[in-house]
């Protein structure tokens, strides 16, 4: 067996453990921590996939800014154990209903999927590598880049204005 392909199914099931342990764990800081632990065997897999540029951002964006964000939302909601223990049935039940079917529409996705066999003759070693993605995305989706920069400058814009203080007004 070639070792890429054991260090995929390595990162499989480490990924399908991980993914696992975030539902399952019952702290939610251990759920984060193990969501983290996802996200750096997704980038992985990225990086098998030959899109290092995917894998660091992943690791970037996701495992480093959104989850420290989620630690601390966790930390200041400070959530108590006899909370958990307040969840009704009918949350319980409605859960189990909607990960049941979740579980029913990928089965039904996975059986249909028809997956291409590898071509040596055909196989782009370059397409994951940053200059392709960026030449693609100034090239084909230069608009809906430049209108996602433009939100994103306005929501700054608004959040300044939000957080600045009025004169006379008090400090806590």
């Amino acid at each position: 067996m070639n070792s890429s392909v054991s260090f995929f199914y390595f990162l499989s099931f480490l990924t399908v453990l991980s993914a696992v342990m975030v539902v399952v764990s019952r702290n939610p800081i251990h759920s984060v921590l193990y969501l983290i632990l996802t996200f750096f065997t997704l980038s992985g897999h990225y990086i098998l996939l030959n899109a290092q540029f995917l894998a660091a951002v992943n690791i970037i964006v996701y495992a480093g800014a959104i989850m420290v964000l989620f630690l601390f939302v966790i930390m200041f909601l400070n959530m108590k154990q006899d909370q958990e223990d307040s969840k009704t049935n009918l949350a319980k039940v409605a859960a189990t209903i909607v990960g049941g079917t979740i579980f029913v529409i990928l089965f039904g996705a996975y059986r249909k999927t028809v997956i291409p066999t590898y071509d040596p003759q055909t196989f782009d070693s370059q397409v994951g590598m940053i200059e392709n993605l960026g030449s693609l995305l100034f090239r084909d989706y230069l608009l809906p880049f430049e209108l996602a920069s433009i939100l994103l400058l306005v929501a700054m814009v608004g959040a300044v204005m939000l957080g600045k203080r009025e004169i006379g007004e008090r400090h806590f």
